[in-house]
């Protein structure tokens, strides 16, 4: 057999000449036409136009063994073999995108692609730093901050505006930033936070302080719709319920305190007296229980309730601890009793806020009689204090606010039912073979009918059964949940010193979400900024700030609205 065979394949008006090592089969040959043509070897048709070689199109298990090459080659008189090749060549394309690489970009550009930047320590500013970065999530408050414009030249405002020039230098570059204007804004603004030691150098402050501070400042400055309407853009007035600015809009919680009288039995008879009142009085003259409203821009989750046999309370979950601090019993005038009496006292969210946060009671003075100058010390609480990934307030809330969520619950509720149902009786029409429809038909009809009966059942839904707006900013039919998003810590058992940290959830994803083992929390990939060095982790590892050790315990956890 004839090893090397010489071909002339004619290819539309291209005749291709070249040397076929025959030992390399159909493949080789393909092989060999698709470098000199671009044409995919699967798209080739090839036909032989000399004779003694095969019939018709070649095909891919043609044995070239099978046919008398020397013969072929004999009835072309010495010439070389020729073929037909039929086929459009691949067109030639460049890559999609662009390579690019990481030292070519700007930093402005590498800062988006790279681990967030983090912030110098510049002498115990560790409380201002991990704030600044729990906040730097916020994206209202910085569209708000963006907005901003100073009416003066006041420390509250220049406090602002180095505020908002330090997150736009963090979002610049991938290197650690030195917030000097802004750390001297804010021992202008509050004076407090210039304290020194007796050597001088400047003393641990409290990031709740800190926080409240900021919050306080936001508050008297933000005020013009324009900041309101850049941080909450489709919010109403409404739905703001009298937040007119900024930090309460993001952050403010309207609060309904009820205080009733315990020393009034509501269900006695009019018959019954009630001990230490003034002669005549009746237990008909029944004390009223006083309402009122106030501001909150955050919730306190009290742990102090021990473990001890006196305590009434033993706060093991964050939810106990926000429950504990909500209620309680004061001592109050009673205008009927005429003297003072024991008041219940029970505070309930009248106003939701897009963003919450959460102050674990951890520090609390003490009182030293004993010492020489009765100042007292301030004292830290290392209880552990478990917390979750979301959060429900529902039980916290009024009974409007709950009225509303409660729609929103019973909605979410029925779809669900609904959605496994029809999943339920697809699975049964399936398996009985009555499938009249390809899937892609079904999934484009199963959509377009959820669609309408989305719609349908939002216009046939009377007044009362559509949910009123709890809060600004909020999503549609939300149900009262808020998922964590950030954490500052506190690492040390001392009140005035220690380490503060920010953990604060990616803004993406880097693969697939897996759940943590045993349990149905998305185990989603955060940051830990301390201060200057910024290390990926998950959320495994900030549920574990819970405390009970020496090791980072959750202070301020921030929660936004679940969508």
């Amino acid at each position: 057999m004839t090893d090397t065979v010489s071909l002339s394949v004619k290819w539309g008006k291209e005749t291709i000449t070249f040397d076929f090592v025959v030992a390399g089969g159909v493949k080789g040959l393909k092989t060999e036409l698709e470098e000199k043509t671009r044409v995919p070897s699967d798209r080739m048709k090839l036909m032989a136009k000399s004779k003694g070689l095969w019939k018709g199109v070649l095909k891919d298990d043609f044995d070239f063994t099978s046919v008398d090459l020397a013969a072929a080659l004999s009835k072309a008189k010495g010439g070389p073999l020729n073929l037909l090749l039929m086929g459009s060549a691949a067109e030639l394309t460049g890559p999609k995108s662009k390579t690019v690489f990481l030292e070519d970009l700007p930093p402005e550009e590498v800062a988006k692609v790279q681990e967030p930047s983090g912030l110098e320590n510049l002498g115990n500013t560790c409380y201002l730093n991990s704030v600044t970065q729990c906040l730097r999530a916020v994206a209202p408050l910085r569209r708000g901050l963006e907005a901003y414009q100073p009416s003066s030249t006041s420390a509250q405002s220049l406090f602002l505006t180095t505020l908002r020039d330090s997150y736009g230098q963090l979002d610049r570059t991938a290197k650690p930033v030195a917030p000097s204007g802004f750390v001297r804004a804010t021992k202008m603004a509050f004076p407090q936070f210039a304290q020194t030691g007796a050597n001088g150098a400047p003393m641990q402050q409290d990031a709740e302080e800190f926080l409240s501070g900021l919050l306080t400042i936001a508050a008297t400055e933000m005020k013009a719709n324009s900041q309101i309407k850049a941080a909450l853009p489709f919010s109403t007035e409404a739905e703001l319920g009298g937040a007119n600015n900024v930090a309460d809009a993001l952050f403010g919680l309207k609060m309904e305190e009820t205080l009733t009288c315990d020393e009034f039995d509501n269900k006695a008879g009019d018959e019954m007296q009630v001990e230490g009142a003034e002669a005549g009085t009746s237990s008909g003259a029944i004390e009223p229980p006083v309402k009122s409203f106030d501001l909150h821009r955050k919730l306190v989750c009290n742990i102090q309730g021990g473990s001890d046999g006196s305590a009434q309370t033993n706060v093991s979950h964050i939810a106990e601890g926000i429950a504990l601090s909500l209620n309680g019993t004061i001592e109050k005038r009673s205008e009927v009793l005429g003297r003072d009496a024991l008041w219940t006292r029970k505070q309930r969210i009248a106003r939701l806020p897009p963003f919450l946060a959460v102050q674990f009671g951890r520090f609390y003075w003490k009182a030293t009689p004993d010492s020489q100058d009765h100042a007292g010390v301030k004292c830290k609480v290392m209880k552990p204090v478990a917390f979750n990934g979301l959060f429900d307030v529902y039980e916290f809330c009024s009974e409007a606010i709950q009225k509303e969520l409660k729609k929103s619950r019973d909605k979410a509720l029925r779809e669900e039912e609904d959605r496994i149902n029809k999943k339920l009786k697809g699975d049964q029409n399936e398996a009985e073979g009555d499938k009249m429809e390809t899937e892609e038909t079904k999934v484009e009809e199963s959509e377009e009918d959820a669609a309408l009966q989305a719609a349908l059942a939002m216009s046939m839904q009377s007044e009362d059964e559509k949910p009123v707006a709890v809060g600004p900013g909020l999503p549609a039919n939300f149900q009262g949940q808020y998922e964590l998003f950030a954490v500052v810590t506190h690492k040390g058992r001392d009140a005035d010193g220690g380490h503060y940290m920010a953990w604060v959830k990616a803004s993406s994803p880097s693969g697939k979400i897996e759940k943590i083992a045993d349990t149905d929390e998305d185990n989603e990939d955060w940051f830990v900024f301390d201060d200057d060095e910024v290390s990926p982790c998950k959320t495994e590892d900030v549920l574990k700030l819970k405390g009970g050790g020496d090791w980072h315990m959750s202070y301020l956890n921030f929660y936004r609205a679940k969508k």
